[in-house]
């Protein structure tokens, strides 16, 4: 099961009338705003070229990295973005509307957005460190797999300005699921904690494998009787298909609790028992999230 955009859309519906805010998903601007830094200069190639900020405008005039948007410009990321202990550092929110650039660090080519598609702050995460740069994952598309042979990224990444980055939190784990063994594996650093068995996705709708996202959102979905347990809504994308479930959500991958919880039955999401989705559940947002072969 991947999660609907219509389903998205109602989440959200209920979730904000229980707010007291009016509005559905469109409803939620986020603020156009950017954080004042001076221009600094940056190697490329043999020559410098100054950095300048945005204005505000030119930022909004960007297309947005959200959950169902294909941005060409981004680089597919497939290098398992860890560090020596084996899991990103931090997770973080940003300020502001952020703009991110290209792998030459001077073009930009979309958004981050304050809040993401449930009205909530936006997590991103770091995989990469150069000074006032950070290349970050992002939960877009680079292009649809339908137009590129039925191999499409499942992972886009980009670079956005360092001082954008507001709040860290801590990821001490990160998750590995492995589709032979059909299995999901909790590790700290090295450690494995916890393993438990999972449903895949079938030969025709299959996971995306040899790639690393991150759990970017989590909701209920009454939808689709997930009332319970909330929907580990990931990066990932379907590599195959453009909508393998249907409907308009970009062809997300999920992990999600599901009474049928072993074999290869889904459309890609990850399906779990319920010991499995508590223990992602307790998890921050940012964890890292492996899929092998």
């Amino acid at each position: 099961m991947i999660v609907r955009r219509a389903a998205l859309v109602a989440i959200v519906a209920v979730l904000v009338a229980g707010l007291g805010i009016a509005g559905a998903l469109a409803s939620h601007p986020a603020p156009h705003r950017t954080a004042s830094q001076a221009p600094t200069t940056r190697p490329t190639g043999d020559a410098t070229t100054p950095y300048h900020p945005l204005s505000a405008t030119a930022i909004a005039a960007l297309p947005e990295v959200r959950y169902d948007a294909v941005v060409a410009g981004l680089a597919a990321s497939t290098d398992p973005p860890v560090n020596a202990t084996g899991a990103a550092d931090a997770a973080y929110s940003i300020a502001a509307d952020t703009p991110i650039y290209g792998s030459d660090r001077m073009t930009p080519i979309a958004r981050f957005s304050a809040t993401n598609f449930l009205g909530k702050p936006t997590v991103v995460v770091a995989i990469e460190m150069d000074g006032d740069w950070a290349r970050v994952l992002t939960p877009a598309r680079r292009a649809l797999p339908s137009q590129s042979g039925g191999r499409a990224p499942a992972q886009t990444a980009g670079w956005i300005r360092t001082a954008a980055l507001i709040d860290p939190v801590v990821l001490p784990r990160r998750i590995v699921v492995s589709l032979a063994a059909q299995t999901l594996t909790i590790l700290a650093g090295q450690s494995v904690e916890r393993t438990f068995r999972v449903g895949v996705g079938t030969p025709s709708t299959p996971t995306p494998h040899g790639v690393t996202g991150y759990l970017q959102a989590r909701y209920l979905d009454p939808a689709q009787n997930q009332t319970r347990h909330p929907v580990q809504l990931t990066s990932l994308h379907s590599s195959t298909a453009d909508e393998p479930f249907g409907g308009g959500d970009g062809g997300l991958i999920g992990a999600h609790y599901e009474r049928t919880a072993t074999g290869a039955v889904s459309h890609g999401c990850i399906r779990l028992s319920t010991a499995a989705i508590e223990t992602v559940n307790s998890l921050p947002l940012g964890t890292l999230i492996s899929i092998e072969p």
